[in-house]
């Protein structure tokens, strides 16, 4: 069982953000957590819009520790280049780079390089399946609707690792566990709300469409991403998470028609049938275990970092899930 930490670079309070997440990686390194994933986005609350600039940085600093994006927004960007951006960070990082590619929950890169939301699902579906043909082939001959063709075109570098790693990122579309299965890819199922037991259909759906497509569902992990936070005492490490959460989470929710986020709200979102992975330890690693029981699955990824927590603390929670939630998840797995 893998565990691993993402964050999207927040701005808020903290203009120099982009610098403390290196900081961030180099002690989830060092608590020996297996993974850590730096979002794109392009608006005023978050500083990262190349993850792959951000990651490189981190794995000249890094030695053990996996890296990759979370998300890269493939939709609205070149697969060409996409592809020649994790190849070389994963030669700099001498293959320690994956590729997490989804639609994108936030739409500002749509506008941003001249592409219609109307054309949202094909963009991605076009686009995913030039990235594997680059992937497997070093010369690609391909055609499509949004992009130039390539005649026996070589894409160069090529990474390290054969193959890259590319995982699918999805947000609860049975439609996108569908496609990632079909295509033979791993996915990472975003989970920021709601009863985490009702997306266990989601994983059904994959790995029978991983199965009906001749792939063997053991050969392709299941992730998770959600938001959390770690401490010692339960109530008060919950008291220090909720303003910055509600804060964050209000400001999106008025983008998106909904909120603003309660403290009761917050509460049932903290409960053993929640979303938000946030506690003690022990708190902690029963939550991911139970995720693991219910949606079989083989990588949890916590995002700590929403809103305006402070950096130390911040720091700490990422060497607690390494250094004590990690051993607990390992006894129950054994167990």
């Amino acid at each position: 069982m893998e565990l691993g930490i993402t964050t999207f670079a927040e701005t808020i309070p903290d203009p120099a953000t982009g610098v403390t997440v290196v900081e961030e990686i180099e002690v989830a390194e060092k608590a020996g957590l297996a993974v850590y994933g730096v979002g794109e986005h392009h608006r005023p609350d978050f500083a990262s819009s190349v993850p792959s600039v951000v990651l490189a940085a981190a794995a000249a600093r890094t030695e053990s520790i996996r890296l990759c994006p979370a998300v890269t927004v493939l939709s609205s960007d070149d697969p060409v280049r996409v592809f020649q951006q994790f190849a070389t960070l994963d030669l700099l990082s001498a293959g320690r780079a994956e590729l997490l590619v989804g639609r994108g929950s936030f739409i500002e890169s749509f506008p941003l390089f001249g592409y219609s939301l109307s054309d949202y699902d094909e963009l991605f579906e076009e686009k995913l399946d030039l990235l594997l043909a680059i992937r497997d082939d070093e010369k690609v001959t391909w055609s499509g609707r949004f992009r130039a063709p390539l005649e026996n075109q070589g894409v160069y570098p090529r990474p390290h690792q054969d193959p890259l790693p590319i995982w699918v990122g999805v947000g609860g579309s049975p439609e996108s566990m569908i496609r990632a299965g079909t295509r033979g890819l791993p996915v990472a199922l975003a989970i920021i709300g709601g009863n985490p037991e009702r997306f266990a259909i989601l994983g059904e759906i994959y790995r029978r469409a991983l199965a009906e497509s001749g792939h063997d569902p053991g050969d392709f992990p299941l992730a998770v991403h959600a938001h959390g936070f770690i401490g010692t005492d339960p109530e008060k490490t919950a008291d220090e998470y909720y303003p910055s959460y509600a804060t964050a989470m209000s400001r999106i929710g008025r983008e998106r028609g909904w909120g603003p986020m309660t403290r009761e709200q917050f509460d049932a979102m903290r409960s053993t049938a929640g979303s938000l992975v946030l506690g003690n330890p022990d708190q902690v690693a029963a939550k991911i275990l139970r995720w693991r029981q219910v949606l079989g699955i083989e990588r949890f990824m916590l995002h700590i970092s929403v809103g305006t927590l402070p950096h130390e603390r911040v720091m700490e929670s990422i060497e607690m899930l390494g250094t004590e939630v990690a051993p607990r998840v390992e006894a129950g797995i054994a167990a």
